[in-house]
């Protein structure tokens, strides 16, 4: 079972040059700590940040400065483009009627890439 996810949970693409990290309004008013975040939350530049520069040839901007480049790799700046929710989630779950976001989510990104949660947000703490 996957830990639950919250805003300032740390993201990775792996065609991005630096993690980003995933915004959560706190519009459902479920806390755990921070606002719970749920598979609904993909809006690109608004839950999910640039991950840098993206060096996806998928990415349409890569490609067009790739070829500029006479076919070498030309990373461009990153815009993700997150459409579709989160995959899976926490079926068990439901915050404002929508699964849970748990750190074994991903969410796809239109130029290819899969993005993941590196760190969830929060942590299990054990104290002797």
């Amino acid at each position: 079972m996957g830990m639950q996810v919250t805003a300032g949970a740390m993201l990775e693409c792996p065609f991005g040059a630096a993690p980003s990290v995933l915004m959560v309004l706190p519009y459902n008013r479920v806390m755990a700590g921070l606002p719970a975040a749920t598979i609904m939350d993909h809006i690109p530049l608004l839950n999910i940040l640039p991950f840098g520069v993206c060096e996806c040839l998928g990415n349409p901007m890569v490609a067009a400065a790739t070829a500029a480049a006479l076919g070498v790799l030309t990373p461009m700046p990153c815009i993700p483009m997150t459409l579709a929710p989160w995959i899976i989630g926490s079926p068990t779950v439901l915050i404002g009627g929508m699964p849970a976001l748990n750190n074994e989510s991903i969410c796809m990104c239109d130029w290819g890439g899969v993005i993941t949660i590196e760190e969830p947000g929060q942590f299990t703490v054990m104290v002797p």
